[in-house]
């Protein structure tokens, strides 16, 4: 089976090279010409773990190739995805212009049925879109040619990707007609096999499925944040109230963790999407405008506690940073809750020298030279007045307490992430402060 995959961007290199791995040959395609050369000798645009090697292993196996031609890779392809960006307009809405363009490449150039299917995170009523796109190009060319679009939404999490692609806790897929069905069961085969859950739906409700999940989970996120917040002020560790309500099986224990607030490249667009969705359709979606309230809010909330614990002082200050990147795993800092914290912490005057194992060249291209970057977590340490831990690095877990305090000016450590035992912390002589814990 011959399929291709638009966009070598996050979803549409992991997805094309897991495809691959099931024997399938895929073609995977962008337009940025400096990427498919550097992928076509094993450079690898973004950090997820595994990925490279899987990408190499494909490439020899000739399962896996790279191009800069739509055309050329819908050649005898069955399917062909269309996995680029949805990056959010200003009004928070799912920008299309690249779904559609693409879209647009598939009705200049298709030759024989196949089943286009809609990979990006796109809004309700984009399926229709993209199939008025390809059937105005096609009546341009005076051809009728038979296709099909599908909606099969991704529910990968950076930095365990391949794991969520090769076992996948489900799959979604929106078919509108029998054909493209047969041929989406007969791709996700070897999945099946595996007894992986494959749900078909009708297009509009697969691509809602996806905004409903990742706006969901943002919602537990934010909804701990808040508790948390109120266990500051009644005296309760959010920590033990997390345990309390996660061992019911009707709530569980996943995204339970109050922290400095989500970021990456899904969550905060996708709520923003859905919002502005739901607006369209005459709903005041009033749950997720108070979610990304809570999560801008809760970005600034550890800078806060560093402002109040130096008395709105921190003029000439040097402010450690422990990681950057959204979450651990990934270099992605896309919304990342460092970016608020460190602009807050200088704007009132702080020096920010910052570590993270992987991120810090993202960081540099976001903000440049204006805060310092350590080699190791430790040389991050030296003349700190505190240090602020904002990514739950598993390197950062189990620190060196001594040699810290043996760095360090002052003794301070505020934990965004709440990896750390409070009692311990003080034993080891230092002031500690974390979210929503006593």
């Amino acid at each position: 089976m011959k399929i291709s995959m638009i966009g070598t961007g996050y979803v549409g290199l992991v997805s094309g090279t897991c495809f691959a791995e099931t024997g399938v040959s895929v073609t995977c395609v962008d337009i940025d010409e400096k990427k498919i050369n550097g992928l076509k000798q094993g450079i690898i645009p973004i950090y997820e773990p595994g990925l490279e090697m899987l990408v190499k292993k494909n490439m020899q196996k000739g399962t896996l190739q790279f191009s800069t031609s739509i055309a050329e890779s819908m050649v005898d392809a069955e399917v062909i995805f269309i996995a680029v960006g949805t990056p959010p307009d200003e009004d928070g809405s799912a920008d299309l212009q690249y779904v559609l363009a693409v879209a647009r490449e598939i009705g200049k150039n298709i030759d024989h049925y196949m089943v286009v299917v809609n990979k990006s995170t796109v809004p309700v009523g984009t399926g229709q879109k993209v199939k008025q796109a390809i059937i105005e190009e096609q009546r341009k060319r005076g051809v009728q040619i038979p296709f099909d679009v599908v909606s099969n939404p991704e529910f990968l999490k950076e930095g365990n990707a391949i794991e969520d692609f090769l076992r996948p806790d489900r799959i979604v897929i929106g078919v509108e007609s029998p054909e493209a069905e047969k041929v989406m069961r007969r791709l996700y085969k070897p999945f099946i096999l595996n007894n992986h859950p494959i749900v078909f739906m009708d297009i509009v409700s697969a691509e809602l499925t996806k905004y409903a999940a990742n706006a969901m989970l943002a919602t537990r996120i934010s909804f701990m944040n808040e508790i948390a917040r109120l266990c500051e002020r009644v005296g309760a560790d959010v920590n033990m109230v997390r345990k309390g309500i996660g061992s019911d099986p009707r709530i569980g224990n996943k995204f339970l963790y109050a922290g400095v607030g989500y970021g990456g490249s899904c969550f905060p667009k996708d709520v923003k999407a859905l919002i502005k969705t739901s607006s369209e359709y005459g709903y005041d979606f009033k749950i997720l405008k108070s979610v990304e309230q809570v999560n801008e809010e809760q970005k600034s909330l550890i800078a806060q506690k560093v402002m109040k614990h130096f008395n709105n002082d921190i003029k000439g200050k040097k402010i450690a940073i422990w990681g950057l990147s959204f979450k651990p795993n990934t270099d992605d800092m896309r919304e990342a809750p460092s970016l608020t914290i460190i602009k807050i912490l200088k704007e009132h005057g702080a020096n920010i020298t910052a570590f993270d194992p992987v991120a810090m060249d993202e960081c540099k291209r976001k903000i440049g030279n204006s805060i310092a970057y350590a080699p190791t977590m430790y040389d991050a340490l030296h003349e700190a007045n505190a240090v602020v831990l904002v990514t739950e690095w598993n390197e950062f877990r189990l620190p060196d307490w001594q040699k810290m305090k043996a760095l360090m000016k002052e003794n301070v450590i505020f934990d965004g992430r709440n990896i750390y035992e409070p009692d311990e912390v003080k034993e080891a002589g230092f002031i500690y402060y974390g979210i929503g814990r006593i």
